[in-house]
């Protein structure tokens, strides 16, 4: 391609052969889309025809006008740069190095004197500079991929970090409202039949419950990977279920008194969630570690933050409390993803309190007063 741009303008100036393989090469990029090393053996053949040219031409023009003749190599240093970007490492030295020798002696043989020198400190440094904006490339795109990777495997980790708070939440508690039930039932199921079938039926309706909470996060993994919406799913739990909550954990054994204050109005969804996520594991441990009959739950609307607590007059931590398992990291997490606060801990006058404050999102609207209770 470049012999036949050239070859008609012999005595044109070193600019022309530049632009002119320059333009030959762009009839190559097919070819060096799919296979730059065949891309890279045309552009050579075609340059190195057009530099050596017809024997009459050669010699028709002086040496100091043929200098510029060696420009057409400009075509060559392009697509050795696409080689060097593209291509792995042990091809790409493979291509420099022949590139490399096949000027190195055409500039040798049809060069002489200062242009020799000229002419090859020229294609070095158009070769150098073609090496590394492909390098350049390469390595943009290497870290580029590098990071994709790196957010990938972040995002893996944090959704299964999620899961595995959702399940710890959502079974821990169930499996201990579950476990005290069937402790009552058989205890009192030969002398007061009707309080043990009452306990067999808070276990079948939390056994339910729990199954359809599993049901509904299977549902939602199975839909993320599959990338479809499917059919509706039922919403999940917030602040307004937590009544329902307290109902469950007396059946439990433990009276749950709830509180509610401030300006009440509606959360950002994954506020909602998290707030009742704390609260159903504050509850659940005070149902296996308090070794109380009753608890107390605030909920505080503020105007800038939710404020939620749970505070309990039982024997506080012990060697097995909640301070050696999951529920307590799992709620840390749920507060620092939501940049608020945790404090959980023994009270003075005994017991064990939990307290989070979580940021809220400026209001968009009236607000609506809920009163305390």
């Amino acid at each position: 391609m470049t012999a036949l741009l050239l070859g008609a303008a012999p005595r044109a100036s070193g600019t022309v052969h530049g632009v002119g393989a320059l333009l030959a090469a762009s009839l190559l990029t097919g070819v060096v889309r799919r296979l730059p090393p065949a891309a890279l053996a045309l552009a050579l053949l075609g340059s190195t025809a057009a530099v050596v040219g017809p024997p009459s031409a050669a010699h028709a023009i002086p040496t100091a006008s043929y200098q510029g003749e060696f420009l057409g190599y400009l075509a060559v240093d392009l697509v050795l740069g696409i080689v060097v970007a593209t291509r792995t490492r042990r091809a790409s030295v493979i291509a420099v190095a022949v590139s490399f020798l096949v000027q190195l002696l055409v500039i040798g043989l049809f060069a002489h004197g200062d242009n020799l020198s000229v002419n090859g400190l020229i294609a070095l440094l158009a070769m150098a500079a073609s090496c590394a904006a492909g390098l350049l490339v390469r390595e943009r795109r290497e870290h580029a991929v590098a990071l994709r990777s790196r957010e990938v495997a972040e995002a893996v980790t944090a959704e299964r970090l999620r899961i595995a708070r959702e399940l710890h939440d959502m079974v821990a508690h169930s499996v201990g409202v579950i476990a005290i039930q069937a402790g009552v039932g058989g205890r009192v199921i030969e002398t007061r039949p009707e309080e043990a079938r009452e306990a067999l039926r808070a276990i079948e309706a939390t056994s339910r419950e729990t199954l359809s909470g599993l049901r509904r996060t299977l549902v939602s993994l199975r839909q993320a990977d599959r990338g479809t919406a499917g059919p509706e799913r039922s919403p999940a739990p917030g602040l307004a279920d937590i009544e329902r909550l307290a109902a469950a954990t007396g059946d439990a054994g433990v009276r749950v008194e709830v509180r509610r204050g401030g300006s009440g109005r509606p959360l950002p969804a994954d506020i909602d969630l998290s707030a009742y996520r704390i609260v159903q594991e504050a509850l659940t441990n005070v149902v296996r570690h308090a070794g109380t009959g009753s608890c107390r739950v605030t909920i505080d609307h503020g105007d800038e933050e939710l404020s939620v607590e749970v505070v309990d007059d039982g024997r506080g931590i012990t060697g097995d409390g909640p301070a050696h398992g999951f529920g307590i990291v799992g709620m840390r997490e749920r507060v620092g993803l939501l940049g608020g606060r945790l404090n959980v801990g023994p009270r003075p006058g005994g017991g064990f309190r939990v307290a989070a404050r979580l940021p809220l999102p400026a209001p968009g609207g009236v607000p609506v007063k809920v009163e305390a209770r």
